[in-house]
């Protein structure tokens, strides 16, 4: 028998970490700073899921691993992989079931004897997919550098497989809801008496993902009545895993009916929000990290961080507010590390995830169902908070990248708009005063995603259509 080999990668520098794509694309593996994710049985297979498994395992040591997962049907055949790769690389695989990737980050930070975690959820991509998140000890996503050297021990076949005297071992891990549930209990920025006073009533969607449970019991401790659809956690994704406006017809009917004070929307790994106002109208996932931002400078002062594809609402609500506003690159890890960095207050990612690190680092949409609460004790609806937010039109693009010459579309669009700001840390930003383009390569699929916000629709499309022809 031949010797076995994993497939060869060719990494290629993209946008703010790289991207790495198998020679042949019939099975695609994206590996990037957001982890390792493909089509489960083609790009991601045991092989490569053991590998990896591995290579993190090696990179954090030999001790306990905390691992949860969404509720893709796939999802209990790989954690088996991934906690027999964690075992036979001497470490303690701690399984946590189903559970969001922020309630694991918490997880993983407050246990003293963990050494990371990893997260089974391919988060916004269809059903038929999975992945691998990789958590440091503090609950964090592991940095380009360490993301980049786990990916080469992989490609160079490193292995250090213990010995069979020297396994490891996969336990059963606690119900961590309620860790979860009470650190956010306990933040400043709520008031809990005002929010049981009003006796909300608020529908939630969580795509059967793994917010099914979590979120209904934290607004059920808010004092909240709440009206469930897409709640059974079989990873069915009915409406399309991603909450944007127009996959929320379902829960929009159900604020109506229901006379709702407001509608959640979750991702299936509940680290994003969408938000439905009390006339069932989808507000964006732009309008969730805006609403929050709008709260907790309300209520204490301090800097914003946000990433380049974010839009500008958040941007003009610190300058009124009188705080400094960062734009990193795209990618939670790289929005976390720069507000513990500076120590900055809330910040956040315009796909409808909030970060608060007073909390932990991470995207959180449990949190931001917390925050929806908190805004609705004003006695305003939320479309009259919505309506008070600044004005921007976006439209967002994908285009295939096979065949496209990135760098030199990059070149014709800074050569043909030399009136305009550059940021060239994540593919290329063109920003003006009122408006900004951004095209870059995305993490997690094998696309190019172009990104424009104007003051008028038409002013944002035209964006795209001038990038889209430069392509």
């Amino acid at each position: 028998m031949g010797e076995f080999k994993l497939p060869r990668f060719q990494p290629t520098a993209i946008a703010a970490g790289f991207v790495s794509l198998p020679v042949t694309m019939a099975h695609i593996l994206m590996r990037s700073v957001s982890g390792v994710r493909g089509i489960v049985g083609e790009g991601l297979t045991p092989p490569v899921l053991a590998a990896h498994v591995h290579s993190f395992a090696q990179a954090v040591g030999k001790g306990k691993i905390l691992v949860g997962r969404d509720t893709r049907d796939s999802g209990p055949l790989v954690e088996q992989v991934v906690c027999a790769a964690l075992a036979m690389s001497g470490c303690t695989a701690v399984r946590l079931g189903i559970a969001t990737t922020p309630t694991v980050e918490m997880a993983v930070q407050a246990d003293p004897d963990a050494v990371g975690g990893i997260i089974l959820t391919a988060s916004h991509n269809p059903a038929p997919w999975n992945a691998l998140k990789f958590l440091d000890k503090d609950g964090l996503f592991l940095g380009p550098d360490a993301v980049k050297a786990l990916f080469q021990r992989v490609d160079e076949n490193r292995t250090d497989w213990v010995r069979h005297d020297a396994l490891g071992s996969i336990v059963e891990g606690p119900d961590c809801d309620d860790l979860h549930i009470e650190a956010i209990l306990a933040l400043p920025y709520l008031n809990l008496e005002a929010i049981r006073a009003r006796k909300l009533r608020i529908a939630v969607d969580a795509v059967n993902g793994a917010a099914y449970r979590i979120a209904p019991r934290l607004l059920e401790r808010l004092g909240c009545e709440v009206v469930g659809i897409h709640v059974t956690p079989d990873g069915r994704f009915p409406r399309g895993a991603e909450p944007v406006p127009e996959a929320l017809a379902d829960l929009g009917r159900a604020v109506r009916e229901g006379e709702c004070d407001a509608g959640l929307a979750f991702d299936p790994d509940g680290d994003r929000l969408a938000l439905v106002d009390e006339k069932g109208v989808p507000l964006g996932e732009e309008a969730t990290l805006a609403l929050a931002v709008r709260l907790i400078l309300a209520k204490k002062k301090g800097g914003v961080a946000l990433n380049l594809s974010t839009s500008a609402m958040s941007e003009d609500i610190a300058r009124k507010m009188g705080v400094e506003c960062v734009r990193t690159p795209v990618g939670e890890i790289h929005v976390s590390t720069r507000m513990l960095a500076d120590g900055l207050l809330v910040g956040g990612e315009g796909n409808g995830g909030v970060i608060l690190p007073e909390l932990h680092p991470g995207r959180d949409g449990v949190l931001g169902a917390a925050l929806v609460c908190q805004l609705l004790t004003s006695g305003r609806k939320l479309s009259e908070l919505a309506a008070a937010l600044p004005r921007y039109a976006m439209v967002k693009r994908k285009f295939d990248l096979a065949g496209k010459d990135l760098s030199a579309a990059i070149g014709r669009l800074r050569a043909k708009f030399a009136d305009a700001t550059l940021d060239e840390r994540d593919g290329l930003r063109l920003a003006w005063p009122d408006r900004w383009l951004h095209l870059r390569a995305s993490n997690t699929e094998p696309i190019l995603r172009a990104i424009a916000e104007a003051p008028t629709l038409e002013a944002a499309e035209s964006l795209c259509r001038i990038a889209e022809e430069t392509l």
